[in-house]
């Protein structure tokens, strides 16, 4: 029997939730005809600010459903909690695998499970932060299940995007549906650049008074340059590439009109693999040689730090409530969903005599690609799935499918129908606290009956309301701080422009072009 998945805003007889009532009030009120006209000015704004992301080598505006998400106070209480005690614990492990191994020699996960790991660098090895933290900013994956309950699904240390389209839903919504903020108090999402800066900031060097931050961009090419530039341009830092930046005597320089200037802090857009290639990928044109070594001197701080994602990686995910008892000495806020570690001949071969009714994951993708979703998956996909995990059953987890619960959503027409949605929430640690955006980046499947909501798949994004109790009903703050009446500012042809950057031959070109496109390196960052 299938299951019905939890529905957000209607009770099962077909009523609007308490909190939901005057949301559903005006949408039905608009109707199809309505709502259909407020998709082409969401189109039209989006694209008349450019707020894009490249898929297929195509840019194209994030799409954004109209209907906002809802949380009550306190269910982003009790998320805020789970994402804080999971974090100190991740935070916990990395510090621990990189440094005494404690973990390991305790046998609470096996050190060949660890070091296997495509994302764990030795060479990450005995590095220390300045503040202690590895995680400067993370995207937690929640989903909800039937009953309601908040699930991880995913963690994401490396280079979690989105968090730009968390900020432009907002005014995007407040400018083209502002009716719908009449009924409700809903917390600011503004503050994230100032709060990403000063944690950025009290990750520099300890002797350096006055810290020179960057954003470091693999290029135009990247799917996700949209939100490096809006980070850059936020925060009021530079938005660099690596042809921008030198190494000298363990210190990093930035190529600037008036000279060398040096750089202390580096927010990194570009995966591990084509950071350093000194020490890592040899053939990268995206990083900067030598910049693992002025790490390891203490001259730079990375952000966020070289080999969190073996913390990251999906055949680690299962031990993270362990991690938390071993760590923390407490229970788990948030639970994982159900995950069979196919590295075990026993779990393995359960598995696969279930495979038909499994999501099967690669351990160390991201993005959406390569699983495989056992319910509609053809025979020889199966068949191919199977095979691969026999060969190498490390790279491999597999779960239950699990019903991710579902919001009223704009489809085709401007008729509302529930489509299935997942929460990235984004948190900052600045070494002292742990910040959590208020609402985070819900993701939106939008074919009907889909689960993959990742943008690189097809899905979509909604704006995500915290409701807030302490201000006044029907006030805008984002709205407000944005000036709706005020289009988004280009980036500052100071941000873009390239200083002394070295002549590229034809070849180097296009492999600078592949690299930050992905399409020769699956492995680098995928949007949302």
């Amino acid at each position: 029997m299938a299951i019905t998945p939890f529905d957000e805003m209607l009770l099962p007889d077909g009523s609007p939730r308490p909190t939901q009532e005057g949301m559903y009030e005006t949408l039905t009120g608009l109707g199809s005809e309505g709502l259909s006209e407020r998709a082409r000015q969401r189109d039209a704004y989006l694209d008349r600010h450019g707020i894009t992301f490249t898929l297929g080598e195509r840019e194209r505006p994030l799409p954004m459903d109209l209907v906002p998400r809802l949380l009550t106070s306190d269910e982003w209480t009790h998320i805020e909690a789970g994402v804080k005690q999971r974090l100190r614990a991740l935070e916990a492990f990395l510090s621990d695998i990189y440094g005494p191994g404690q973990v390991m020699l305790d046998r609470l996960i096996p050190r060949k499970l660890v070091t296997t790991s495509s994302h764990f660098h030795r060479q990450a090895w005995g590095i220390e932060t300045p503040n202690n933290v590895r995680i400067h900013v993370s995207g937690i994956d929640l989903i909800r299940d039937e009953a309601g309950a908040f699930r991880v699904l995913e963690d994401n240390l490396r280079n979690p995007s989105g968090v730009s389209y968390v900020l432009e839903n907002r005014r995007t919504l407040a400018h083209v549906l502002p009716e719908v903020f009449t009924h409700h108090r809903v917390r600011s999402v503004s503050e994230y650049p100032e709060r990403l800066l000063e944690a950025l900031r009290a990750a520099a060097p300890a002797e350096v008074r006055h810290p020179t931050v960057v954003v470091l961009t693999p290029g135009v090419h990247n799917s996700a340059h949209y939100e490096h530039a809006f980070l850059a341009r936020n925060m009021g830092v530079e938005l660099v590439e690596g042809r921008d930046l030198y190494c000298r005597d363990n210190q990093v320089w930035m190529r600037t009109t008036s000279g060398p200037e040096p750089v202390h802090v580096i927010y990194r857009r570009i995966d591990d693999e084509f950071l350093d290639p000194v020490h890592l990928r040899g053939d990268s044109v995206l990083g900067v040689p030598g910049i693992i070594n002025a790490s390891r001197a203490g001259q730079v701080t990375i952000a966020n730090a070289i080999g969190n994602g073996v913390a990251d990686d999906k055949a680690v995910y299962p031990f993270v409530p362990a991690f938390i008892r071993y760590y923390l000495n407490e229970e788990p806020i948030l639970p994982n969903v159900d995950t069979y570690d196919l590295s075990d001949p026993d779990q393995r071969t359960w598995v696969l005599g279930r495979l038909e009714q499994m999501v099967v994951k690669p351990s160390d993708a991201s993005g959406g690609y390569g699983l495989m979703m056992g319910p509609s998956a053809t025979d020889e996909q199966l068949a191919n799935v199977a095979q691969e995990v026999q060969a190498n059953p490390r790279g491999w987890i597999a779960q239950p499918v699990v019903t991710f619960s579902t919001c009223p959503t704009v489809v085709d027409g401007g008729v509302l129908a529930p489509r299935h949605v997942d929460l990235r929430p984004f948190a900052i640690n600045d070494g002292t606290q742990i910040f959590v955006l208020p609402g985070g980046l819900s993701r939106v499947a939008l074919p009907e009956g889909s689960l993959v909501v990742n943008s690189s798949q097809g899905g979509g994004s909604k704006d995500t309301w915290v409701i807030d109790d302490t201000t006044p009903l029907g006030y805008l703050p984002d709205a407000a701080q944005y000036d709706l009446m005020t289009p988004p500012q280009p980036v500052p042809e100071e941000v873009s422009r390239r200083h002394d950057a070295p002549a590229m031959h034809d070849d180097r070109m296009v492999q600078q072009e592949r690299q930050q496109q992905q399409t020769a390196a699956p492995a680098m960052e995928q949007p949302c």
